[in-house]
């Protein structure tokens, strides 16, 4: 509508100055009326500088208008009543514009403030930098974790540890880091994960900082608890008995000296006595000496000789070598691979002890089950990473004792040594993975090695 009005107007304009020239031509032609063709030049003169200003005021308008835009200036007011009736609906949109700019950027400015206040109150740090460590945002928390009250480039944290700036600089989306840093002598330990975004043109990183030394602590003093009530349940088990019977055996002594007989017979009724509770010592004793050699063992796990493994070989030579006795347990053994050529990077001699022992576990737990099975699946999940599963339908681990089996010496089986699954937790981890339990009482167990 306005654009049809100021149309109109310009054609009135233009009618009306085409109208005054052709009128001073002909009084130039046919008159010899000077004053008034000095008027008419003059009255021509000032329509077309009006028409001018008239086209020139619009454009001025919707230049500022788009200066506002462009500047983010959305103070500017667009009032254009007063310039003509024609202005009133550019004046109008041009409000409506400035008014819904004005909206949307209170908005963002609400957001902008709810999103800082969010950041500076979490409580894990966080670092936004670029790819030459200048800060573009640290959060109190990061503040805090480093005592500092601002950071400007991320080399300023070397005073802590001379690699820690490049360390960070080298993360990428997806990466994660332990790094320990020491601050007045106070030991720091330091859970790092990144991710990586594009801002304004620029390429920034975001770090999450996180302080996990007390968690570290306290699960070291809670594994040390539990390894220390082990060890002096099974040397207590040990030093009772030998000390009981070294007692007994010194008491005959002492009674044979303070009272000495020379009946033969009481002689060598002694001599029983004392040789049976000397053996019996000895038994133990050579029990106490497996118990240390085996915990010696245990923490001297051989670095894996890494190379590629066929997985489906791998567990044809795990069935042949425990044939026999599932044979005689009458235990179902099947093995899945998938794909038939599944190969993994690991050390062939040690993952295989670690199915042996899986797999001989599940058959001790299968003893009191009908038609039992074990299953061997190989796969690869949505993740990426190979995994190897053994699982049996027995009667599954009570939720008390799941937590325990990975405890050295922890067993529940009768004449067990409790290292097999402590020294598979071992091997996965030296291969850089994991080895994970799941059961279900009634259903069954699964132990899942990830690679």
């Amino acid at each position: 509508m306005v654009f049809k009005r100021f149309g109109l107007l310009i054609i009135l304009r233009v009618v009306i100055l085409f109208l005054t020239i052709a009128l001073e031509i002909y009084i130039i032609l046919n008159t010899q009326l000077y004053a008034t063709i000095f008027i008419l030049s003059i009255i021509i003169f000032l329509q077309i500088y009006f028409l001018i200003k008239f086209v020139s005021r619009t454009n001025k308008e919707i230049v500022r208008f788009l200066d506002s835009i462009k500047y983010s200036d959305f103070s500017q007011n667009f009032n254009l009543k007063l310039k003509g009736s024609s202005f009133e609906d550019l004046s109008s949109s041009f409000s409506e514009v400035i008014s819904k700019f004005q909206n949307t950027r209170a908005e963002k400015e609400e957001h902008y403030r709810y999103l800082q206040t969010v950041i500076q109150h979490i409580g894990i740090g966080l670092i936004a930098y670029t790819s030459d460590g200048e800060i573009e945002l640290i959060n109190n928390s990061a503040k805090k974790m480093f005592k500092l009250s601002a950071l400007k480039n991320i080399n300023e944290l070397s005073k802590f540890d001379k690699d820690f700036p490049a360390a960070l600089l080298k993360l990428r989306s997806g990466n994660k880091l332990l790094q320990k840093i020491v601050d007045d002598n106070e030991l720091i330990q330091l859970a790092i994960s990144a991710t990586e975004f594009r801002m304004r043109g620029k390429e920034f990183t975001l770090v999450s900082l996180q302080n996990i030394q007390n968690e570290l602590e306290d699960i070291e003093i809670e594994a040390w608890q539990k390894l220390i009530k082990v060890l002096t349940h099974e040397i207590m088990n040990s030093i009772t008995p030998i000390t009981s019977l070294a007692s007994t055996a010194d008491s005959i002594l002492k009674n044979y000296e303070s009272s000495p007989s020379k009946n033969e017979d009481d002689l060598k009724e002694h001599l029983i006595d004392v040789r049976g509770a000397i053996n019996t010592i000895q038994k133990r004793s050579n029990g106490l000496l497996h118990f240390v050699d085996a915990y010696r063992n245990l923490t001297k796990v051989p670095i894996p000789n890494f190379g590629l493994v066929n997985v489906d070989n791998l567990f044809k030579r795990v069935n042949t070598l425990l044939t026999e006795e599932i044979s005689k347990r009458k235990i179902q053994l099947s093995c899945s691979v998938k794909p038939e050529s599944f190969v993994i990077t690991a050390d062939a001699d040690q993952v295989e002890q670690v199915l042996i022992n899986l797999v001989l576990n599940s058959m001790y737990a299968l003893e009191e089950t009908k038609s039992p099975v074990i299953n061997l699946i190989a796969f690869i999940d949505r993740g990426g990473h190979a995994k190897i599963q053994v699982i049996d339908n027995g009667p599954g681990i009570p939720e008390d004792i799941i937590e325990k089996i990975f405890i050295p010496f922890y067993t529940t089986r009768k004449g067990g040594s409790g290292i097999g699954l402590s020294l598979s937790q071992q091997i996965m981890r030296a291969h850089r993975g994991n080895l994970r339990v799941t059961s279900l009482p009634g259903e069954g167990t699964t132990f899942t090695l990830r690679f």
